[in-house]
């Protein structure tokens, strides 16, 4: 079963400028989104992804995703992702990450912690890893919120401090004209996404006047899959 990487998520509003009798607005408003998850153009499974305030300027993350067919289902599987963070202008600065990745003969964990205090990024995966902070640094599984922002500001190309395995790795993404994309939830014109450093080959698509979530997502390579919304709301 999967992990769902980094991929573009499309929405936003605009962050107003902090004032000291005012508390500003998230970039993003929190939502619920359900995925299709599907392997070859067939449903392996289901995925839910939630986006939530979680007090004070603290916002958490969530991706939830199990098997509902074929080995992934005869096998239990199933893949939890949180992250906590703060926003930083336009990203979603990292607090923690944990990923979770269930089966009935195997588990696998890794997690992230942002020490802004002392400037350390602790990373267990395989391990334990500690590098220095960056400004805005975050971790994969934000990244598309960040894209998210951005698009519905405007932007077109992205370099972003993500947090890896053992050290900060500036990813960088390209948003690619508009197309027409048909997905459970509906008919979109959507903006595709892609990474364009040699990372994760992927491609995501987002229509960032329209909704609070990704449209559709492509995951290529070895661990290829592909996520299509089938329905959102928003909180």
């Amino acid at each position: 079963m999967p992990s769902i990487r980094p991929f573009g998520l499309a929405l936003a509003l605009t962050l107003p400028a902090v004032c000291a009798t005012a508390i500003a607005a998230a970039p993003l408003p929190a939502f619920t989104a359900h995925y299709l998850l599907l392997r070859d153009g067939s449903q392996i499974g289901i995925a839910t992804m939630t986006l939530a305030k979680a007090g004070d300027d603290t916002w958490t993350f969530t991706t939830q995703s199990r098997g509902t067919s074929g080995i992934a289902s005869l096998l239990g599987a199933s893949i939890s992702e949180r992250s906590t963070f703060t926003w930083a202008g336009d990203l979603p600065q990292g607090e923690s990450y944990d990923y979770s990745m269930k089966t009935a003969i195997k588990q696998t964990h890794r997690s992230a912690r942002f020490d802004w205090a002392h400037h350390v990024i602790t990373v267990d995966d395989r391990g334990t890893f500690r590098f220095p902070t960056q400004p805005g640094a975050l971790e994969r599984h934000t990244v598309p919120l960040a894209l998210a922002v951005g698009l519905a500001k405007g932007k077109i190309r992205f370099t972003l401090p993500v947090a890896v395995r053992n050290r900060i790795e500036l990813q960088h993404y390209v948003a690619r004209g508009e197309q027409n994309v048909s997905v459970p939830a509906g008919t979109f014109t959507a903006i595709p996404v892609v990474r364009t450093d040699g990372g994760d080959a992927f491609v995501a698509l987002f229509a960032p006047a329209k909704l609070p979530v990704p449209i559709k997502v492509e995951q290529r390579g070895k661990d290829e899959f592909s996520l299509e919304l089938e329905s959102w709301s928003t909180h």
